[in-house]
This record gives structure tokens, sequence and C-alpha cells, in this order.
């Protein structure tokens, strides 16, 4: 749990990015009309990105690797509790969509590394005050 001064501290600034998001939205509408076919993209594309996330595991693997950078496939299986089939197909769908990074070190023994690319982390950044935000008393 956070102390009640950080707490203030997140939700003040959380507040202000709220507040920059919206006001950047709103310019953008403004300045450009969407059509009915670039919206129905949009709104796709967003869906794709919420179905992938919104999977069980795909947030505790990106939390994982935002707070450890880069992690073994076996020491994530075991921080996770999760079974090698499910894990290896939750990081093949991330890696996929550009959320995660793959690497190959070679050996012996061979390695294979995981790390969060920018997508990743900046959806972290992202994520976090989001599952605070919606987690807490701020509404």
């Amino acid at each position: 749990m956070l102390s009640d001064e950080l707490k203030t501290l997140v939700e003040t600034r959380m507040q202000k990015t709220l507040e920059g998001i919206e006001e950047t939205l709103q310019h953008i509408f403004e300045r450009q009309k969407m059509g009915l076919e670039e919206l129905k993209g949009a709104v796709q594309s967003l869906e794709e990105s919420f179905n992938l996330l919104s999977q069980k595991w795909a947030l505790q693997i990106l939390y994982t690797l935002f707070l450890r950078t880069t992690i073994g496939f076996g020491e994530l299986k075991k921080i996770l509790g999760v079974n090698s089939r499910t894990l290896s197909d939750k990081l093949k769908a991330l890696n996929q969509y550009g959320y995660v990074r793959r690497t190959v070190e070679q050996g012996p023994p061979l390695r294979v590394r995981y790390s969060l690319t920018t997508r990743g982390w900046n959806t972290m950044l992202l994520a976090l005050p989001l599952l605070y935000y919606s987690s807490s008393n701020l509404a």
C-alpha cells in the first residue's frame, strides 16, 4: 500500500494526466473530423489490443518484465506459476503484437530471454495508473 503522501502525489499527477489527455483529444476531434470508416477502424484496432491485454497472464507477464527488465523463460514460469505451454503461447502473442522482445543467446547452453519493447514499456506505464485508478476510490 502507498502512504497517504504518495497516494496524494499519484492521484494529483493522474488527474493532471487525465486533463491533458482530454484536452488533447478535444483538440484532435475539433480539427480532424473522423469519417465512419476511420472511426470503425480505430475502434477495431483498440479492441484487438484490449482483447490481447485482457487475456489471462498477459498483464502479469508484462508487469513482471517491467519490474525485471530481462528474464529467462524458466524464471518467468517460476515467478508466475504458469505451465510452460500457456506461458509459451502468451509470450508468442505478446511478441507478435510488439509488446515483448524475444532474444536467443547462443550457448552452450542456448538461452531465451524476454524483455519489453518500447510499446510494451509504454503500455505498462499507461496500464498501471489505469489499474490503480479503477481499483481506488478516485471516481
